[in-house]
């Protein structure tokens, strides 16, 4: 019977460490939060594998939520089956998984001992930092049950139907390592041959040699050129015919006119040219762009549309259900939906209140109604009791699939969000052309139509903006490497220059400012009987709401009911029908009632249960905020606005006033309204939007930079510029002013940039440009700014404690 339970405020789970509410499940004289975890527990205990608490106490995972049986069945499918696995040879077979949840040495040990748990496991090690688990197993083992031990230690594989399809496999491409490699040999090899050169030989020796020396020198720039720096002329050849100058037009251009004027050079027997510095470019450009694509290629933000769907579903055949994989959907099955699962496959209803919320695919999260013999968009996620569905295009072919590659559905940057690269390479190009032809014009003027050809020359090649091109690729790609280190992991390299413009920072209310796992629940009404518990755990497991949730962990029944109907209505309640009776939880307005706040009503939530419109009691949800939610706040607003939006109602405006401003503040915010209140700032603002769900996903997008907070960087994140760890909340204030201080070292680097261009620059206007001083100047240009921006963007991490 559930009737007023005492909150253990103290109580720490043995296993996960979880501070718990409701009464320990008590093993061994050990404490456990939930059956989940006393049952990992007794697997270790019955295998003598106990020393895991020893390694690392607590180090545990949450088992709140059951592993459903036949939940990996589809993985016996000998299609799925053959896609997963990396080596059989009809004994023993590899396979390769991707365990997101794990964190310590603690699970290292554990799951490097699934041996001693199933001895048909052979072996199992782990790649930690890759959070990549390799396990070698006898056939006579199914895959289905490596999959379910793994789930049941708390260590569940993220598999997605991506993985099961050939087409989408990444391929290992290297061709920018290739082309690194071919630059990096012929630049060393032309600095060799050119040494003679750089130090004089006496005539006679020079007149012998110094020809063979060009045509090497000549023979090893060619595949520089044409191979190694090809993608810096298609890009400012796209540039040009787009009317949007950049870096790789300049770029372009000084790799061109060292290349053709080095071989003018070495034809007509007038000198070797400058192949060493035109090598030393490209080679120094590629390492910048190889380090950039390194510091934040480990966590996919633009996934693909497949990432999200369910990786197998129930189809019905011989009147049986059975788990199928979504890739294998065919025309014309018949498939089980449930409530709060996504839909694969465009279909018809054939059975079921369809109540389909589209926020996946449009950010609207009211749900849709649809009747028997509609259509049913895949991408769609049913928001009520089960439906039946026939399938009627395959998941390829779906709606969903035509929406994702639309380009009404990418965010573009906003032309006011141009990076600093991008608008000094816009007047960089003006101004060198502009240097390189007023400089021959003068020595036209002067009757030296030789030496106005070389200063021409000379003038771009000196003043090509290789320093230039390194600063942002180094100091933006060491920040994104610091920032993800502390669980900031940043879409892409300008987002961090964004954050240093942006104004004004928006936060969601729950689950971004709150804390859901440190929240309280208590009962306060009627005795329930056990029937009655059951339909309150179920209810509230079908819903994904964070306060159904924190009700369905309290209530801790998990036996499997099957309601008549169910619907759940954002921001209301859940409505449920069961053996004739009429089931509601939700706000007062859900359950039909009127009543007045008791007092400091305003601190808590209260959750209402009823029965045929009777209320029987109501649950009361304390609401527990970040703890570093103050500190954070002041931070921010010390430089930024500071705006709240919240889908709850205002019953804690008062609380909050402390930190947010009253016009600032907004509740009883659907999707729409957050959308829309974000667009109205953007009028004249820059605007940061900091969310955690799916309800988010409009604003997230609509604003200038969209960051996503969550307890698990591996679970589904809204397409957004920022993915946030929750752990490093108490940080954020510290990433913007990082970022801040980012952009200053970029500045400092283009100042010292500027200072050897000018330098070469004088020069080269007067025609002393020699391949010496170009062979020096231009690799210790790109030497000196690598370094200062690699150490000052450290240094400015370390001083904002992000290192």
């Amino acid at each position: 019977m559930l009737e007023s339970k005492q909150i253990l405020q103290d109580t720490i789970c043995y296993h996960c460490g979880d501070r718990f509410t409701g009464q320990p499940i008590c093993i061994d004289k050990h404490d456990f939060c939930c059956q989940g975890c006393g049952n990992v527990y007794e697997l270790l205990s019955k295998n003598n594998l106990c020393d895991f608490y020893t390694i690392d106490e607590n180090a545990g995972l949450t088992q709140t939520i059951p592993v459903l049986p036949g939940k990996f069945d589809y993985l016996n499918d000998n299609d799925v089956r053959k896609k997963l696995i990396d080596f059989t040879d009809g004994h023993i077979s590899k396979v390769t998984f991707f365990i997101p949840s794990i964190h310590c040495s603690s699970c290292i040990w554990l799951i490097e001992k699934l041996n001693k748990i199933d001895a048909r496991i052979k072996q199992s090690r782990v790649h930690f930092t890759k959070k990549e688990i390799y396990i070698t197993y006898s056939n006579d083992m199914q895959l289905s049950e490596v999959v379910l031990l793994l789930a049941r230690l708390g260590y569940e594989p993220a598999i997605h139907l991506n993985q099961l399809e050939d087409e989408v496999k990444k391929e290992n491409n290297n061709s920018l390592l290739y082309k690194i490699g071919v630059a990096g040999f012929c630049f060393g090899n032309i600095m060799l041959i050119s040494f003679p050169e750089y130090f004089g030989l006496d005539s006679a020796t020079q007149k012998a040699f110094s020809s063979m020396f060009g045509w090497l020198n000549f023979t090893l720039s060619l595949p520089v050129f044409f191979y190694s720096a090809s993608d810096y002329f298609v890009k400012a050849k796209k540039q040009i015919m787009s009317g949007n100058v950049g870096i790789d037009v300049p770029l372009a251009l000084g790799i061109l006119v060292m290349f053709v004027r080095s071989t003018y050079e070495v034809a007509s027997h007038t000198g070797i040219g400058y192949f060493d510095t035109h090598a030393g470019l490209v080679f120094f450009l590629l390492i910048g762009k190889w380090f950039q694509q390194k510091t934040y290629e480990g966590l996919s933000f633009e996934r693909d549309y497949k990432s999200y769907f369910p990786i197998a579903v129930g189809v019905i055949k011989n009147g049986l259900v059975n788990s199928t994989a979504v890739s294998k959907l065919a025309i014309g099955d018949r498939i089980i939906i449930k409530n709060n699962e996504l839909i694969p496959a465009d279909a018809i209803l054939l059975k079921g209140d369809a109540w389909i919320d589209y926020s996946f695919v449009t950010g609207e999260s009211d749900p849709v109604n649809r009747i028997l013999g509609e259509m049913v968009f895949a991408g769609g996620k049913q928001t009520g009791q089960t439906l039946e569905l026939e399938v009627t295009k395959a998941v390829s072919q779906s709606y969903l699939t035509q929406l994702w590659n639309n380009e009404t559905f990418s965010k573009h940057a906003d032309n006011r969000l141009g990076t600093f690269q991008q608008m000094v390479s816009r007047y960089f190009t003006y101004a060198l052309l502009f240097i390189a032809v007023s400089s021959a014009a003068v020595w036209l003027y002067i009757g030296s139509p030789s030496t106005a050809i070389h200063v021409f020359t000379s003038v771009l090649i000196i003043a090509c903006p290789c320093a230039l091109a390194l600063s942002s690729p180094f100091a933006l790609g060491t920040a994104l490497h610091l920032m993800g280190k502390k669980g900031f992991y940043i879409k892409s390299p300008e987002v961090i220059e964004h954050m240093a413009k942006a104004d004004v920072v928006v936060f969601d209310k729950t689950g971004t400012i709150t804390q859901p796992s440190q929240s309280t629940v208590q009962y306060e009404g009627g005795t329930l009987s056990a029937i009655q518990e059951m339909v309150i755990a179920n209810m509230t497991a079908n819903s994904i709401h964070p306060i159904s949730r924190q009700i369905n962990e309290f209530v801790g029944v998990q036996n499997e009911l099957v309601f008549d109907t169910f619907k759940e209505i954002p921001n209301k309640g859940l409505t449920a029908t069961f053996r004739s009776d009429t089931f509601k939880i939700g706000s007062v307005s859900h359950v039909g009632i009127e009543m007045p706040l008791q007092q400091n009503e305003q601190l808590v939530t209260r959750v209402y249960f009823s029965i045929n419109e009777n209320v029987i009691g109501s649950f009361i949800l304390t609401h527990a905020y970040r703890t570093e939610l103050g500190d954070v706040l002041n931070q921010v607003s010390k430089h930024n606005q500071i705006h709240l939006l919240s889908g709850d109602n205002d019953k804690q405006r008062t609380q909050l006033s402390q930190y947010f401003n009253q016009t600032q503040m907004r509740f009883n915010q659907t999707p729409e309204d957050k959308l829309n209140y974000i667009a109205a700032l953007k009028s004249n603002h820059i605007v940061m939007m900091v969310g955690d769900g799916l309800n988010d996903a409009g604003a997230l997008k609509a604003a200038d930079i969209g960051v996503s907070i969550t307890e698990d960087t591996s679970h589904f994140t809204p397409a957004s510029d920022i993915i946030f760890d929750a752990s490093a909340f108490g940080l954020f204030p510290n990433f913007i002013q990082f970022a801040n201080s980012t952009l200053r070292v970029i500045y400092g680097s283009f100042v010292l940039s500027l200072i050897y261009n000018i330098i070469g620059l004088f020069f080269a206007v007067q025609g002393l440009l020699s391949p010496l001083f170009a062979a020096v100047i231009m690799p210790l240009s790109s030497i000196t700014i690598i370094l200062f921006t690699t150490l000052g963007t450290t240094l400015m991490a370390h001083k904002n404690n992000i290192n």
